[in-house]
């Protein structure tokens, strides 16, 4: 076991939202900002732009508020806030929460821009409201994942007690919000409070769901009960020295306090968000990295099985096309890469038989040529396997070090959307944390974290079965999952990740007492002295200024940018400029702002690969957010057309411009495509609406509108009539049953869009003892299919500062700024254009560890 330490929480209580104005030239930070507030319906969405001291316009991009009354609020607050200068400008009478909620939503933007009204203690008044039918009641307000519900008792002049009734907010990303927004809404009796960083949207739901309670119970004024709020003070400025300063406690950051706490350093970490976890915690949570136990073993090619711990484990099946994929890399041109050889071409993302044949960058060589000395003994060995009957996906998986490496390399090997630019992975650095990844597991098992030990699944993007696969974290070492460490129905990862990092945290080292968090605290700028970063300064929520030291050196890791839409939009070179626009949702909580690599900007450091942004393929079309799951159990279908149009074990770029490219525009969003599965599959979470056992079906049975339904076949032309798309129900079948047809006859290669790495069909059929499905038993009438609603929205972003191998920040020159180490999502040059699914986790880890230990090493 790892030597471990412990945490002082008591600086925890800290920003979510700036509480000064910016203090650099004028109001704002020029640029266009997203916010939303709570209207009569629902959320209401701006976009706002200032210059340095000017609101210089106002648009509501969503809004579900009632046709006819609220539009003159619609039309006249965001021309009044640019005409007046000022957020708090006359409401429109007969619409007075729309133009609430239209004002909250600005203000919330303008947060985001270093801006607060100059409301202060001393200016700000709460109003005295009373409540003519004392009692309990049930508000609604809606949140991030759909209804939320709160128990509010009042008495005849205040807010007595809140209790949440019902929620489906996700666990420790919008939860955490609530202990904050009650207090401040008892302490004011209103709903005037403000949001919680990285939790807007629960926040906006909270002070909906409490302000609909206010009403039910009779409260005097409305537009007072939602104006009142608490005005935080700024308490003296605290300045505080440790040997290593972590900027962010997402996985990056977390990984790389533990290391440096467990090499005997005392550490400070600064978080803007309420609880620890960041934009991790919001992750499906499975990361690559092919354990050999349980894949192909040249030296015992027939083994069934593979020893992990004193334990024995089945060996991993291959999915169907795995070895047209190997073939394919075997005959990889070993020639140095020619980017003119698309010249007379066209490249398509994700189609390897032509890059194939394009060379490959010398970095990469010894790893195809490692690679292909890999790959021969299998395909020789699976072939013969084949020849005697066999069904591929009965064949034990292939899977090594260096076919990652040489698929993340392929994966991200891109080309700018006007040719004119190509971008890969970094050699170095993608090495570095693929075979980082190989220790990754026995790291988190020490310090309690627990894995699913028998399989190697695949998730969207991956290109290939190597996840590791959590069960939760054991932490009171009893080998089982923890009531609130389980991998439970709908909720996140937080406790295998953060819950036993956390605990590494709270054992035994000497330094223990001397480390803190600071959450709910935004990091502003980085303190140079000398030449050297010694340091970052920055606010709580209240206003306090917060200053950390560091003796040794200073980690960022405050992850991306793919919540500022704006900043996508600005630095695009990849994505049609018509489909990627200010209006596309993000699976990203609200805090990823590319803060961290403003910072590093500010003192020289270089970027890198800033114009590729990941769109995840598979989001909820209403929200954004990540729906989770996997091609090798589905079919993507063009709404119009009713086919296939697209390999769906693809990367996650090939998925979303063949989605924006086949899909349709539902509910403001584009790219819409319809996925079509077997309910019996396996059903892969967390979901915000509960994750089904495989064995354990019945919340298909109930419709979440425009997400996700429960159909047969014959169903489906009703539900495609309820969407307003055009394709039937026969057009769907015959595509189905042709992709099954070919599947089951080891043809998949051959459809019109091929399909790889498959898992089962759509329809039902039985198999031989060879795995080999029986056509005559296949049917398609009567099985219950899953069909979801998606569509693709920001995921992560591939640029940002440039580091070396050791995670120093590299200036513009190439030179290490001296103090500065950056770990995770706010790095660039590792994955080139498009990340492989499952990559992130890993790499922010092992570059977290990277960083901690380069620190040690550098104070040597």
């Amino acid at each position: 076991m790892n030597k471990l330490v412990q945490w002082s929480t008591s600086a925890m209580m800290a920003l979510s939202l700036i509480a000064c104005a910016n203090t650099t030239t004028g109001k704002f930070k020029a640029g266009t900002y997203k916010g939303v507030g709570a209207g009569r319906n629902g959320d209401i969405e701006v976009e706002v732009k200032v210059s340095a001291d000017k609101i210089e316009s106002v648009v509501v991009t969503s809004q579900s508020e009632t046709e006819g009354i609220a539009d003159p609020a619609l039309e006249k607050i965001p021309a009044a806030i640019v005409e007046e200068q000022k957020i708090g400008v006359d409401t429109v009478s007969g619409a007075t929460l729309t133009s609430k909620g239209i004002q909250e939503a600005v203000r919330n933007a303008l947060k985001e821009a270093g801006y607060s009204e100059e409301e202060t203690a001393s200016t700000h008044e709460n109003v005295a409201v009373t409540y003519s039918k004392p009692g309990t009641y049930t508000g609604e307000g809606i949140g991030y994942n759909g209804p939320l519900h709160l128990s509010v008792t009042f008495s005849e002049k205040g807010i007595d007690d809140i209790q949440i009734a019902d929620s489906k907010e996700t666990g420790h990303i919008g939860a955490p919000a609530y202990p904050y927004l009650i207090e401040d809404a008892k302490a004011a009796n209103g709903s005037g409070i403000d949001v919680v960083s990285g939790a807007t949207f629960t926040s906006a739901g909270f002070k909906k769901a409490l302000a609909d309670a206010a009403q039910q119970a009779g409260v005097s004024s409305l537009e007072d009960f939602e104006s009142n709020k608490v005005v935080h003070t700024a308490q003296a400025d605290v300045e505080q020295t440790f040997d290593v300063v972590v900027v962010g406690a997402g996985g990056a950051g977390m990984a790389a306090a533990v290391q440096a706490a467990q090499d005997g350093n005392t550490v400070g970490i600064m978080e803007v968000n309420a609880e620890i976890g960041g934009n991790t915690v919001a992750s499906g949570g499975q990361f690559q990295s092919a354990q050999s136990y349980l894949v192909w073993d040249p030296t015992n090619p027939d083994a069934t099985t593979g020893e992990y711990e004193g334990k024995t484990y089945d060996k991993v099946k291959a999915s169907g096309g795995n070895l047209d994929t190997l073939k394919t890399i075997l005959n990889w041109s070993e020639e140095p890469f020619d980017e003119h050889y698309f010249d007379d071409k066209t490249f398509v993302a994700g189609e390897i038989k032509d890059l194939s044949q394009a060379g490959v960058h010398q970095e990469y060589l010894s790893t195809l040529q490692a690679l292909k000395k890999e790959i021969q003994p299998y395909v020789e060995w699976a072939d013969k396997q084949l020849a005697a009957g066999k069904a591929e996906t009965e064949l034990t998986l292939f899977s090594t070090v260096n076919l990652h490496i040489f698929q993340t390399y392929y994966g991200g090997l891109r080309q700018s959307a006007d040719k004119s630019t190509w971008i890969y992975g970094n050699a170095d650095l993608v090495k570095q944390f693929v075979e980082g990844g190989q220790d990754l597991k026995g790291w988190l098992e020490d310090q309690g974290a627990l894995f699913d030990n028998s399989v190697q699944p695949t998730i969207v993007g991956a290109l290939w079965n190597r996840e590791n696969d959590f069960l939760g974290s054991d932490l009171d070492g009893d080998g089982k999952p923890d009531a609130d460490g389980a991998n439970q129905v709908g909720k996140t990862v937080w406790n295998t990740y953060f819950a036993t990092t956390l605990n590494s945290l709270t054992k035994t080292v000497d330094t223990a007492k001397d480390n803190q968090i600071f959450l709910r605290t935004k990091a502003e700028n980085l303190v140079v002295e000398d030449g050297k970063v010694v340091g970052v300064t920055g606010t709580k929520f209240d206003g306090t200024n917060v200053t950390l030291r560091a003796n040794k050196g200073v980690i960022l890791a405050t992850g991306g940018y793919a919540a500022n839409i704006p900043m996508v939009v600005e630095t695009n070179q990849y994505w049609d400029n018509t489909k990627v626009t200010t209006s596309t949702k993000t699976t990203n909580r609200s805090s990823l702002q590319g803060d961290g690599i403003t910072m590093a900007e500010a003192v020289n450091a270089g970027t890198t690969g800033m114009g590729f942004t990941q769109m995840m393929p598979i989001s909820w079309i209403d929200n954004g957010n990540l729906a989770f799951g996997g091609g090798a159990f589905t079919v993507y279908i063009n709404p119009t057309t009713g086919k296939r149009y697209v390999n769906e074990t693809s990367e996650r770029d090939v998925l979303s411009l063949a989605a924006f490219a086949n899909g349709v525009e539902m509910k403001g969003t584009n790219g819409v495509f319809i996925e079509i599965g077997n309910t019996e599959a396996p059903i892969q979470g967390p979901y915000p609406y509960g994750t089904p056992k495989d064995e354990d079906l019945t919340k298909w049975e109930s419709d979440v509108d425009y997400r996700q339904y429960t159909r047969t076949i014959d169903q489906l032309d009703e539900l495609f009539q309820q969407w307003g798309v055009s394709c039937t129900a026969e057009e769907v079948k015959k595509t189905i049953e042709e992709y099954d047809q070919a599947l089951m006859a080891g043809t998949a290669n051959e459809l019109e869009v091929p399909k790889t790495g498959w898992a089962r069909i759509i329809g039902n059929a039985e198999k031989d003892a060879n795995g080999k499905y029986l056509a005559d038993t296949y049917t398609l009438e009567g099985v219950k299919l899953k069909v979801r609603l998606l569509a693709p929205s920001t995921h992560h972003t591939m640029g940002g500062v440039v580091v070396d191998a050791q995670r120093h920040v590299l200036d513009q020159d190439g030179k290490i700024i001296p103090g500065l180490y950056a770990a995770g999502e706010v790095t660039g040059g590792i994955h080139g254009g498009n990340r492989l699914g499952g990559n992130a986790i890993v790499e922010i880890f092992v570059s977290g560890r990277t960083a901690a230990k380069a620190i040690e090493a550098d104070a040597k």
